[in-house]
């Protein structure tokens, strides 16, 4: 299982990162040095790194639960013959949803050498929903404790999320988990686009 693997490192690069304020900038996502500079590791390195301890454990929760959910359907496919090597698929999905989901602030940010991003949240909002497009009646806990069916929590956490990009006045990157929740529904279809039917059969079938 990859999951595990990318929560070490994940967490291992984080607290090194914590103290060490040269390694955290070269990490970090800058607009401004990726499209100018043309540093573009950092669509990919800025999920390594996070503001604080709780930025970091909550999406390393959310990260472990979600993400070993995800990767049992990707074995799953790769048994019914629709993938290969089902781990570094999950790599793939996982890396391609941190890059994707970096799209639209590299846009809107990309000639302000003052803002950056931290965290892997873009990632992590594309995990949660590909779970929710596998298993759209799932009880997904909210604030972890009051029990919200996966699609209605999506369907909230998408137009909130959509809000809040629009309004852009906290510190929060609601554009990288809006189109990493995005990218979380499409991932699957372009695996086999037959998969839409097992999700409607899914929601049609209230638990």
């Amino acid at each position: 299982m990859m999951t595990p693997i990318i929560v070490i490192i994940t967490s291992l690069v984080s607290v090194l990162a914590f103290n060490e304020g040269r390694f955290f900038n070269a990490l970090l996502l800058n607009p401004y040095r990726v499209y100018h500079h043309r540093e573009y590791h950092r669509l990919v390195s800025h999920a390594l790194v996070h503001a604080d301890w709780i930025h970091l454990l909550v999406n390393m929760f959310v990260l472990y639960g979600f993400g070993m959910h995800v990767e049992k359907y990707f074995q799953w496919f790769a048994h019914e013959g629709l993938l290969k090597h089902p781990s570094w698929y999950f790599l793939f999905f996982y890396l391609s949803a941190t890059v994707v989901a970096s799209f639209s602030t590299l846009k809107k940010f990309k000639d302000i050498p003052s803002y950056n991003s931290v965290g892997a949240s873009g990632a992590v909002s594309a995990i949660v929903f590909s779970s929710i497009f596998f298993d759209p009646w799932q009880k997904l806990y909210f604030y972890g404790l009051l029990p919200v069916p996966g699609i209605v929590f999506g369907s909230l956490y998408l137009v909130y999320s959509w809000y809040m990009g629009k309004r852009g006045n906290d510190f929060i990157n609601h554009d990288a988990h809006y189109w990493g929740a995005i990218y979380g529904i499409i991932f699957p279809l372009c695996i086999d686009y037959r998969l839409i039917y097992l999700f409607l059969e899914r929601l049609m079938y209230w638990k």
